[in-house]
This record gives structure tokens, sequence and C-alpha cells, in this order.
């Protein structure tokens, strides 16, 4: 196993296009899944690539349409940053302590494509895109398309994620609920992101998304895209017929954490109350 620590982004890409590596820059979630319960050094099984270095992935800015974070930009930073939308924040204050705040990622969080991700959440119901580089170019891709499956995302050996994109928006109503044994630094057993914009008692724009309920984040935009154009009222009275549309998609499995029923009874009082308290 060799580790290499890459100085800038055109260094890490020639080091990933010649050998191919696990990409660390926070590494809150892989010191975990790679501790040794025997007081061992770190077991990683395959080459290390270190990004933490890199300051041109350090940022957090914007145009007239996107807010744009790089890929070694800490929690700690994007939680108060002025720009950071207002439920990412609500998100990275409830899922870590300021320790991990300090060292993990956003970026980290995506690779990691763990369905009780806090953050993957918030960022599927922004619609949220990924730049992904090699030493040959780049593409981007909607977070929704990424992320295929449990630690399953598209990134090709040569490629690293070196930047999310997420859309500019404003709403009227935003909600985060994490359900968790603590209220932060805890693996979520279900998580639930609620955006609404209303104009002149009208829906404009309804998001909700679901997490650790399947084996990727659950949002279904046509369900979503039902109720739009409808006043509030009409809204309220839909209510049943909503929780009816995502009672099949919320899948959850048993675990340590919680059972499926459980999961799945708490996931549609979520949606519920979220409508009914617009």
């Amino acid at each position: 196993m060799k580790s290499y620590i890459a100085k800038n982004l055109v260094n890490a890409l020639e080091v990933l296009n010649k050998d191919e590596c696990e990409i660390v820059a926070g590494g809150t979630d892989m010191l975990i899944q790679n501790r040794s319960h025997t007081g061992m050094s770190i077991g990683y099984k395959t080459n290390v690539l270190y990004i933490s270095l890199i300051k041109e992935l350090d940022y957090i800015k914007e145009d007239s349409h996107y807010i744009y974070i790089g890929a070694t930009t800490k929690l700690e930073s994007i939680l108060k940053n002025k720009i950071t939308p207002i439920i990412l924040k609500k998100i990275i204050h409830e899922m870590a302590s300021p320790a991990i705040r300090h060292t993990a990622t956003l970026i980290g969080n995506i690779a990691n494509a763990s369905p009780a991700g806090d953050s993957i959440v918030g960022l599927y119901a922004l619609n949220a895109k990924v730049r992904c580089q090699c030493i040959n170019g780049e593409r981007i891709v909607p977070l929704h398309k990424f992320i295929r499956g449990v630690r399953i995302i598209d990134l090709k050996f040569n490629e690293m994620i070196t930047e999310v994109i997420i859309p500019k928006n404003d709403f009227s109503s935003i909600a985060f609920k994490k359900v968790a044994p603590r209220k932060s630094d805890a693996i979520s057993k279900m998580s639930f992101v609620g955006l609404l914009k209303i104009e002149d008692d009208l829906l404009l724009d309804l998001r909700i998304a679901l997490g650790a309920v399947y084996i990727t984040v659950v949002r279904n935009k046509d369900i979503e895209s039902k109720y739009i154009g409808k006043n509030i009222k009409e809204l309220k009275e839909n209510i049943d017929n909503i929780l009816k549309d995502y009672e099949p998609l919320i899948k959850p499995i048993d675990d340590q954490r919680s059972n499926k029923e459980y999961r799945k009874k708490v996931a549609l009082n979520l949606i519920k109350d979220f409508l009914l308290n617009v």
C-alpha cells in the first residue's frame, strides 16, 4: 500500500491517472471503516491519496445562479459561511460534533454514499450536482445519478470529486428532522428534509427527501409536481393521497439502530407534519 500527499489539484489528478487510490480529505468516515480493533495502525487495504492540503479546493463561492463548495472545504467553514443555504446549515449543525466539523468535508459525506448521510438528504432536496475531474477533463453529474446505491458512486478510477454545485433558491418554509439517539454526533435512524415555496397562496415549489429509508435518498419529483400550482387548502386536502404515494417508496431495513416498521411510520409522520404546518 502506498500513500500520496497531493500539493495541488494537478498533482492529485496525475497520481490518480497512474495509480488507483482511495481519496482522503477529512477521513472521518474512512478512519472508522478501516480502524483496527486491536489497537494497531489504520488498516487501509488500498493506496491512499490525501488531498486535504489542496488549498485551491478550499472555498465557498457563488455567482448569480449557483453556490460552489470545494472538495477540501471543512463542514465548519460551510456552517459559518453566509452564502450557505439555511437548510444545509441546519443539517451540518446537527450532523456532527465541533471536532468532526473542523475535519470532515461535504464531499467526503457524498463520496461515502451512506443512506444515513444527513447532508446528502439536504443536497438531494437542493438539486445539487457534483463536478468530477480527471487528467483528461471534467464532467458535472446530478447527485441523484451520481449516488447509485449503498457506498456505490459513479466515479471512475482516475477521477475525483472537486466541487459540489448547489442551485440558488428561495423557500418559504424549510424543515430538517433527524431521528437519532442524540441530537447531534449520532448516525440517523432516519432523516427528513422538506422545502416549500409559496406565493399568493399558491405552491410554486415542493421538495421532500428522506434518508435511511432505502438504499439511496428517497425523493420523487413526479409526486412533487402533482401539487405545484395548487393553493395551500388543496395541498392539505391531499395529504392522505401524498402519503399513499410515498408509502411504497419507503423501504427501510432492520439494523442495530432501528427497525423498518418504526422508520416507515416516522417517515410518513414527518411528511404529514411538514405539510400540515405549512
